[in-house]
Order: C-alpha cells, then structure tokens, then sequence
C-alpha cells in the first residue's frame, strides 16, 4: 500500500494532514515566515533566501514581501526576470512552473490543489494536486486567481480580477470569471501603451 506522501507524488487523491508531510511542509513553511520578515533594503539576503525557498530561481528574480505558500515554494520553479508584487500566493501543493520575464502584480493566487466533489472523500480530508504552467513574458493582473491545472501561454495578459480555470493560449489578452480571451495581442499595441497614449520609442532607453 502507498503512503500518502507516495499517493501525492504519483498525483492521486491523498490526505495532506499526514504527518510524514507535514513535517516537511511546515519545515519548509517557515523559511518563507523568515523571508516577510526581511526588509526591502536587504536586497541580497533576499535573492540568497528565494535560492534556498524555491524549487529552482533563473537570473534577477525578485518577490515583494508578504509572499505566501502553502508548501514554502519547494515546488515552484522560476525562470529569469519573474518579479512578484506584495501578497503573492502560492498553493503549491504541486508544481508551478514560471517562465523568463513574467510580471504578478499584487494579491494574486497560484493554487495546484482542490478538493473532491464527492462529499465523504472531503470529509476525510482528501486533496489532489494539479500543476500549474505560465509561460514567459506573462503579466498577471492584480488580484488574479489562476486555478489547478492550467497552462498559461506566452506573451499573454491575464487581467486584473480574473479567474482562470482553463487553459489559455500565446499572445492574447484575456479577462474575466471565467477568464476568457478578450482580444489578440497586435500592432496596436506597438503604438499605444494605454488607450490613445502612444509609446514614444524614440525617447525610451531600449536595447
């Protein structure tokens, strides 16, 4: 018979409040306890903590405090350039892959564990897990809540206030409960950074 920390690893429906698990977790938990109570000057001490917190850090990460994670971002990997806002949380129970160049704006939720409908398995307590992908060059708008199991593409917008509960392509803006795909990203968006105000390229300090 598995146990419950090998019926999680496997993706079955298992019981978190199992001891083996919980010592880890809380373990692992407290390291991001630690990291709120860093200040935002202390710069380095920060980058050395997200190291040791995360799963895997690319180039250049940075992550306002408060962060919260249910599993103390053991399970989250990050590529370059990911910068989280104030009151990220991450219910990384399972996996959360991050791309390079992805912006989350503040009180956003990453959540990869849900519950069963069926009511006695809720009772006892049984969760499963379902990883999360985003892609790079995503901008995740505040107050967002991206559910288990889905796939974020590249160069995609999600709007502020969102709930995602399905997969989402490359290269579109997408809004909503359920979050849905407003438009396409386009030339117009080469001109205009907001509304009718135009980007001035020629002024800007771009490589």
């Amino acid at each position: 018979m598995l146990t419950e920390k090998q019926r999680m690893e496997k993706g079955l429906i298992y019981i978190p409040m199992d001891q083996e698990i919980l010592d880890k977790q809380l373990k692992y938990i407290n390291m991001v306890h630690k990291y709120n109570k860093t200040k935002a000057t202390q710069v380095k001490k920060r980058q050395k903590m997200l190291k040791k917190m995360f799963a895997k850090v690319g180039e250049n990460c940075y992550f306002e405090a408060p962060l919260y994670s249910n599993f103390g971002c053991k399970h989250v990997y990050l590529g370059n350039h990911v910068y989280s806002n104030f009151n990220l949380t991450l219910v990384d129970d399972g996996n959360i892959y991050i791309g390079n160049d992805v912006m989350i704006a503040p009180n956003v939720t990453i959540a990869t564990a849900g519950h069963p409908i069926n009511a006695k398995l809720r009772q006892i307590g049984y969760q499963y897990n379902q990883d999360v992908h985003i892609g790079s060059n995503v901008w995740i708008g505040a107050g967002a809540i991206i559910m288990p199991g889905v796939t974020i593409g590249d160069n995609t917008i999600i709007g502020a206030g969102s709930i995602v509960t399905k997969d989402i392509p490359s290269g579109v803006v997408a809004v909503g409960n359920p979050c849905k795909v407003m438009r396409e990203v386009s030339e117009r968006d080469n001109k205009y950074f907001f509304k009718e105000l135009e980007i001035d390229w020629d002024d800007l300090n771009f490589k």
